[in-house]
């Protein structure tokens, strides 16, 4: 792979014409025209919403590593912290870049729809992972089924965690994000079959592991008589242990999480070293971003999924050990 100043500078000498030609036609998404195909160089453009949680350093890897196995493709990362109008200046920049392909994880829907819908209508084929925006202005969409991610952590605390009922507390993602949305509605579908099962509060933990502690806290003193709480990811979920375990309540409440990361600080292990009761694997499609880019840049194929749902599993102690090594965990 050539370094990014040597991809820079063929953008340089070759930019507009490279930008055009392997762009997607609006009306046929996923339809790349004559200059595409094999022997070139690409520059893809990855957006991030936040390198600070662990999902998203492991998604970054997943792109980084997928492309190195593609001769042509140059990934440039931008982390946008947290900050929506940094993303979008992330984005911006990248469109001075002259990219060839751009992927991005929003940090939240609608304030990043407006300059997605820029690099699309500009002809640059736009690969939405994780989280959506607004709109159907991009190229191809990579995420999981967070709805019926949530409902399956829903039906585990109707069916398994609470068949006695008990009181919840909930620990939210980020506000305006459509995972944290969906994994709240869902969890309340998945409930409803238990009506003796009562959400007593609902936080925001941003994603953020000391976020998800310091609102744990907070909401512990104010019900000591939780006996769950379901966090939207892992960080969360560990965070809301620690808490419990200052206030001394961490062997009376359980507690439950999403991402199931096969990494040493992951979900997984947290299950399987009994501080969660159970995660729910939601894969992070950093390589199936690159297999599509490839098919986009490369094959010139006109046969793109418009939207690609990932598969999910729950993860208990039962099998933990087991699903760690099949995901490649060490």
């Amino acid at each position: 792979m050539r370094t990014r100043t040597a991809i820079l500078a063929a953008v340089a000498a070759g930019a507009l014409l490279a930008s055009a030609a392997c762009s997607v036609e609006k009306d046929d998404p996923a339809a790349a025209n004559a200059a595409c195909g094999p022997d070139r160089q690409y520059l893809i453009g990855m957006s991030q919403a936040n390198n600070a949680e662990p999902y998203r350093q492991v998604m970054n890897n997943d792109v980084t590593t997928a492309a190195e196995a593609v001769k042509g493709f140059e990934v440039v990362v931008a982390d946008a912290a947290q900050d929506n109008s940094k993303q979008v200046a992330d984005v911006e920049n990248f469109l001075t870049q002259k990219i060839n392909l751009l992927i991005i994880s929003p940090n939240e829907a609608k304030p990043l729809t407006a300059v997605v819908k820029k690099a699309y209508d500009a002809g640059i084929p736009v690969i939405v992972l994780d989280r959506k925006v607004e709109g159907d202005a991009y190229t191809a969409f990579i995420g999981g089924d967070n709805v019926a991610i949530g409902k399956a952590a829903g039906e585990f605390y109707a069916t398994r965690l609470l068949p006695d009922g008990g009181k919840v507390i909930e620990i939210a993602g980020l506000p305006g994000s459509t995972p944290a949305a969906e994994r709240a509605q869902g969890f309340r579908d998945g409930i409803a079959a238990n009506p003796k099962i009562q959400i007593v509060a609902s936080q925001p933990g941003d994603w953020l592991r000391e976020k998800g502690q310091s609102v744990a806290d907070a909401l512990l003193k104010a019900h000591p008589d939780a006996a769950a709480i379901y966090a939207h990811n892992d960080p969360m979920a560990e965070g809301a242990y620690l808490a419990a375990k200052a206030a001394g309540l961490d062997k009376k409440i359980k507690f439950t999480g999403i991402d199931a990361l096969p990494v040493p600080s992951g979900g997984i292990k947290a299950v399987e070293e009994g501080r969660l009761a159970a995660t729910f694997q939601y894969a992070t499609g950093g390589r199936e971003a690159v297999d599509l880019a490839k098919k986009i840049l490369i094959d010139c194929s006109k046969d793109v999924p418009r939207s690609t749902t990932l598969g999910t599993q729950q993860i208990t102690a039962e099998n933990a050990k087991d699903v760690y090594a099949k995901l490649g965990g060490s």
